[in-house]
């Protein structure tokens, strides 16, 4: 199998070597707490420069090293899961550009070349949801595209409002008197890159891409551009004290929005799609109560989780005749073990079980939101949320990994492909040890030290072991009841945004365009236009032959009476 390299395999051994080399820069970063700035001039005309700006800093080179490290197991597993492709080598193209818009995105500080990188990212992913070139997959790609295109309008208009400032370098912002605009463009951006509410149904639909993309997609690059983005300019965007606010209630109501809407969907890519967006939220809301390195923490340990469990997800989709709804799997753990206990890690990490990576984020914010002088409403909504995260993965484990066999029994589960065995196996080690390695670092820059009381310190596990109760409990009553009803479908179609996002926008623009074929097109245009004109002159015509008939006639009849008046003279 390793004899000859595929494209993705060379791509995959570049990313990874990357990734290594950068690691000793990155712990360099970490413990000196450097920022270098390097700043280009491309042109200077009198008093007016062209710069081009790279900023090399902890959050930046640290960033950069764990898309690469996903992206290099991602492209590892990829030499095996899309092997079937003809067209392998552009896929590989295709990837490789979204890992470079996103390395863009992350080593440049300045707005108007950082749109490189973001706009990057829109292009590229929509190349990459449209990639099995469907009705669905455009259907799908369309609403992620135009969706993303609200962030780039707001970062093109904040990159002019910006002009009053005389530069757009985000780590000099300064406060003047239209900063709150800028700050609610910026805002606005990174709501629809991070799919957060109302930007929100986008997200689960970009799950026509290929497994290896979404697993990408989802963990370290398109949706963690709005987070990242928000973390940049969080010094600037903090000025503004209503911002805080604002950003703690709408990812608190898309974290609840997610984790209701998961506990309802039957599709096992969505259902991953979905715990995202709920990822998404805690990481929005820790921005929301005022600390960005705790939201950068929770995003390096949820992109390693996450891509592991999309990865696990792929195979068991590939090994299950491409079966994609949990209702029609079972019983996986005995042919797939490697897979599945994988797959746990990466569930459980999820959730928040201890001692794994996802607890060492996910638990610092939820007792920084018990700590902060946060609403009370607020700290009910985040767990039940947290309590809805357990219950969905739960549902998702009975209903796949360990519930009776739904599936055809004939068909083989391949386990012996070393390109997978080690793409989620480096993962899994990422999932279970990068949590302890990381905090060392990011409890440096955490807000003060707090300490809580027993019970508010025990709250976190007792909502979790909560969540697995209520799931089991009403995991056969509730979630497998086959009859729609309307509360269903309202939170199986994340609270109507599903529809309203698609249907209206789309039946807007085709009864107007209907319309206006019918009145303009087929109306107006084709009585003055080419109809009515060819309508006029054949009348003309006509009417022209009858008058040079009848003139003609009346001429050799007037002829012949000259000519019998002529002969009776």
């Amino acid at each position: 199998m390793f004899t000859k390299l595929k494209s993705s395999s060379i791509s995959s051994l570049f990313l990874i070597l990357y990734s290594l080399i950068l690691l000793p820069f990155s712990i360099m970063f970490i413990m000196t707490e450097k920022s270098i700035l390097l700043e280009w001039t491309i042109v200077q005309i009198s008093s007016t420069m062209m710069t081009f700006i790279f900023v090399f800093d902890l959050v930046s080179v640290s960033f950069s090293n764990v898309v690469c490290l996903i992206s290099g197991c991602v492209m590892l597993f990829s030499s095996s899961y899309m092997s079937h492709d003809p067209f392998l080598k552009r896929f590989t193209w295709l990837v490789m550009l979204f890992v470079l818009s996103m390395n863009l995105l992350v080593f440049i500080p300045s707005l108007p070349a950082l749109l490189l990188g973001w706009d990057g990212l829109g292009i590229v992913s929509f190349a990459l949801v449209i990639y099995y070139q469907n009705m669905k997959s455009l259907g799908a790609g369309m609403l992620t595209v135009l969706a993303n295109r609200i962030g780039d309008v707001m970062i093109l208009i904040s990159i002019g409002l910006l002009v009053l400032q005389g530069h757009w370098s985000i780590v000099l912002m300064w406060d003047f008197y239209l900063s709150a605009w800028v700050i609610l463009t910026i805002t606005l951006a990174a709501m629809t890159k991070s799919a957060q509410i109302p930007f929100s149904s986008w997200l689960p639909a970009a799950m026509a891409a290929p497994t290896p993309v979404s697993a990408l997609v989802h963990s370290s690059t398109l949706v963690t551009a709005g987070v990242f983005l928000l973390i940049r300019f969080f010094p600037f965007l903090s000025t503004v004290s209503e911002f805080k606010t604002m950003l703690l209630f709408i990812s608190v109501l898309t974290l609840l929005m997610a984790g209701i809407g998961a506990n309802y969907e039957n599709d096992l890519k969505k259902i991953i799609a979905l715990s995202t967006l709920s990822q998404l939220g805690v990481m929005m809301m820790s921005l929301g109560m005022g600390a960005p390195f705790l939201a950068l923490f929770h995003l390096y340990t949820h992109a390693l989780f996450k891509a592991l469990l999309f990865l696990c997800a792929g195979m068991i989709i590939h090994n299950s005749s491409n079966t994609q709804d949990i209702r029609h799997m079972g019983l996986l753990f005995s042919q797939a073990p490697l897979t599945v206990a994988c797959m746990n890690v990466a569930n459980l990490s999820l959730c928040g079980a201890p001692f794994l990576s996802g607890f060492y984020s996910k638990d610092l914010i939820l007792e920084l939101s018990l700590n902060n002088p946060t609403n009370l409403l607020m700290i009910f909504l985040i767990f039940l949320a947290t309590g809805m995260t357990a219950a969905y993965s739960l549902r998702l484990s009975f209903c796949s990994l360990w519930g009776h066999m739904k599936n055809s029994p004939f068909h083989s589960k391949q386990e012996a492909d070393p390109y997978v065995n080690w793409a989620t196996t480096i993962l899994t080690s990422a999932a279970i040890m990068a949590g302890f390695l990381l905090q060392e670092v990011f409890l440096n820059f955490s807000p003060t030290p707090f300490v809580l009381p027993v019970m508010l310190k025990s709250l976190t596990m007792f909502v979790i072991m909560t969540g697995f109760f209520s799931a089991f409990i009403l995991w056969g009553e509730l979630f497998n009841d086959k009859k729609m009803n309307k509360i269903k479908f309202f939170f199986s179609t994340m609270w109507f945004l599903a529809p309203i996002s698609a249907q209206p926008m789309t039946k807007f623009s085709m009864v107007l365009g209907t319309n206006m074929i019918k009145s303009v097109d087929m109306g107006w245009l084709e009585v003055l236009g080419g109809q009515g004109s060819s309508f006029l002159t054949s009348n003309l015509s006509l009417l022209n032959q009858k008058m040079q008939i009848k003139t003609f006639n009346f001429f050799i009849i007037s002829i012949l009476f000259s000519l019998l008046m002529f002969f009776q003279i």
